[in-house]
């Protein structure tokens, strides 16, 4: 295996730290858009721009994880299967928190009550991300797949 091979290799762990480490950015964003609005005011628009920029893409990196690199490592690695549907049940679980949040912006909820649903989510998405690293760094460290990071992790 030549080094730019092993490089390649090694790149997936990387980048899915790189990924969580962004998609935490975009949650703190979206969280400092409520924060610095009027508690008595519906949704500003730069909450409402936030949101929907943060949950695109938390849906797409879950999105590709499912499609794309879950089942490369179920193939390469048959004793993760049990892990993978833990974490793809997460991902069912946090697409729903996130219609939630995204039917309060859109009906401009209190700030109160938008804060209720990003609590909830970061806490979840927290948990998550921890598992999910803690269980499939190693793997991705030598998993063999023959993809772009954009496409399998979310464009971040």
């Amino acid at each position: 295996m030549g080094e730019g091979e092993k490089t390649r290799l090694v790149a997936w762990s990387h980048e899915l730290r790189r990924v969580h480490d962004r998609l935490r950015d975009a949650l703190t964003l979206t969280r400092d858009a409520l924060a610095v609005g009027v508690p008595a005011e519906p949704a500003t628009r730069d909450l409402l721009l936030f949101c929907h920029g943060f949950c695109a893409a938390l849906t797409a990196h879950h999105e590709g994880e499912d499609r794309d690199l879950f089942p490369a490592i179920a193939e390469q690695h048959p004793d993760l299967r049990d892990t993978l549907y833990q974490l793809r049940q997460d991902h069912s679980m946090i697409a729903h928190l996130l219609a939630g949040l995204q039917a309060a912006v859109l009906r401009a909820a209190p700030p109160v009550e938008l804060n209720r649903h990003l609590e909830g989510l970061a806490a979840i998405m927290e948990s998550h991300f921890r598992y999910e690293e803690r269980q499939l760094l190693t793997v991705l460290e030598t998993l063999a797949l023959e993809a772009e990071p954009d496409a399998v992790l979310g464009p971040l």
